[in-house]
């Protein structure tokens, strides 16, 4: 090959060096899609997080409605007013500048500030049992997908195999070795492994819409799961784990705490608040007018009203308390129910290895002692058909025992990005939290263009 000029050689090298990156980047198999991976998708791509974690932020807002009300309020009022009469008309024009602040109401505002920072706290939590649901539903879905895939591969094997056993059937028939009894035996088995085939595929795209509903995108290649991941050695271990770390009894407990503060509030509310206030006023003409005043103000009688509100403040802080024993009774079962369906489905797992063994055994034997004339053609669909059942139920009984330990995981409150480690930034519920507790104003204080940077950094702006 010659060049017409020096200057084309790097322009051929450019272009040879483009296709060859193209033709390695075709060649190239892509890579199968791991478990990690579809854990990551599912938490990026989920709606139910971004609900939630907007429901926090709203509830983070709550703690900036409280604190405000520490603070004094400024208001103004202008006012204009033209007046007619029968000989003369005049005109007058008020502005008026106002400020109040709550000096003292029996600490009923700052219990107000701490019972909206419980809510947050419980909040929290409720995202955290989110979180957990969301994985689950990715480690159910992956599984799933898998599964039903390796259901599809089983039953077109068995399609072969009695398409094969057909085939012998009507070659001994021609020869007269067999009836027609056993040739229509075998199309009917075969008919009924067509049968299965098309629900297995059916169950296979099903799957693969509910991969996509809770990872965000259809399976491609997936990987092997890997190895299921340590829970804990014991029952009475994971209960323990479960009482200290599951959001569901958390939140309870923050619960309570709100209910308590309520009673509280109710209690305060009986008393009186001590309010001062200041205004200015300019008329038109230039006159103006100053005032200062403290007000004193307290409730006489309401009906009753406010008697019932303690009353109620108090049933819902022992409701609370009920709901607290309550749920730890639910963790409990839950945990206790979670961590008997991992040893039930160990323990079939491990009875369909020793099935598959034998029936394996058992079919090669009986085809071979058809072929000598010992054994019928339903003696070998039948021994074909046992050994199709032991592997169906080996891929029934891995994927329960998969999807049975990472629910284990879920009771025990330990289904997380952060204790699965799968190595990705995860939503931070105290960066919204510390930029608005304070209640800034958006774009005038240091504080308020910290939360400017915040809602930009979760798109939010």
């Amino acid at each position: 090959m010659s060049f017409h000029s020096s200057r084309s050689l790097p322009r051929f090298l450019t272009r040879f060096a483009a296709v060859a990156v193209v033709a390695i980047a075709a060649a190239a198999p892509l890579r199968a899609e791991t478990l990690t991976d579809a854990l990551i998708s599912a938490y990026k791509n989920s709606n139910l997080l971004e609900q939630n974690r907007a429901l926090l932020r709203a509830a983070d807002e709550d703690v900036a409605t409280a604190v405000a009300s520490l603070r004094p309020v400024l208001s103004y009022a202008a006012s204009a007013n033209r007046s007619y009469g029968s000989q003369s008309s005049s005109f007058s024009a008020t502005l008026t500048l106002s400020a109040d602040i709550m000096l003292f109401n029996f600490g009923r505002s700052q219990m107000a500030v701490d019972l909206a920072r419980e809510s947050v706290l419980a909040t929290r939590e409720a995202l955290v049992s989110v979180e957990q649901n969301v994985l689950y539903s990715a480690v159910d879905a992956y599984m799933s997908v898998i599964s039903a895939a390796e259901f599809v591969a089983l039953r077109e094997s068995n399609v072969r195999l009695i398409t094969q056993e057909l085939r012998a059937a009507q070659d001994r028939f021609e020869l007269g070795e067999v009836t027609r009894t056993d040739v229509s035996l075998a199309e009917a088995r075969l008919a009924l492994a067509r049968a299965n085939l098309a629900a297995a595929q059916g169950d296979y795209n099903a799957a693969r819409e509910r991969y996509k509903a809770a990872i965000g995108h259809y399976p491609g290649q997936l990987s092997p799961p890997p190895a299921a991941p340590r829970t804990a050695k014991t029952v009475e271990a994971a209960r323990s784990i479960a009482m200290r770390m599951h959001p569901s009894i958390l939140q309870a407990q923050r619960e309570v705490t709100i209910n308590e503060l309520s009673i509280e509030i109710a209690k305060a509310a009986m008393k009186p608040a001590l309010t001062a206030g200041a205004s200015t006023s300019l008329i038109d003409g230039g006159t103006t007018s100053s005032s200062l005043n403290l007000t004193l103000s307290g409730p006489i009688y309401q009906g009753g009203k406010l008697s019932a509100a303690y009353r109620k403040a108090i049933a819902q802080r022992d409701a609370a308390r009920s709901g607290l024993l309550q749920q730890s009774v639910l963790v409990e079962q839950n945990v206790g129910i979670a961590w008997s369906q991992v040893a039930v489905a160990a323990a079939q797992l491990e009875a369909s290895d020793r099935q598959i063994r034998a029936s394996t055994v058992a079919y090669r034997g009986v085809r071979e002692e058809a072929t000598l004339g010992a054994r019928t053609t339903l003696d070998v669909l039948n021994a074909e058909q046992e050994l199709l059942d032991a592997k169906a139920s080996r891929i029934s009984a891995y994927s329960t025992y998969y999807t049975a330990t990472y629910a284990l995981l879920r009771e025990m409150g330990l289904l997380t990005v952060d204790h699965l480690k799968l190595g990705i930034v995860t939503y931070d519920p105290e960066g919204y939290y510390n930029a608005v507790k304070t209640a800034p104003v958006r774009k005038v204080s240091p504080q308020g263009q910290k939360l400017d940077r915040v809602l930009k950094s979760i798109g939010k702006n």
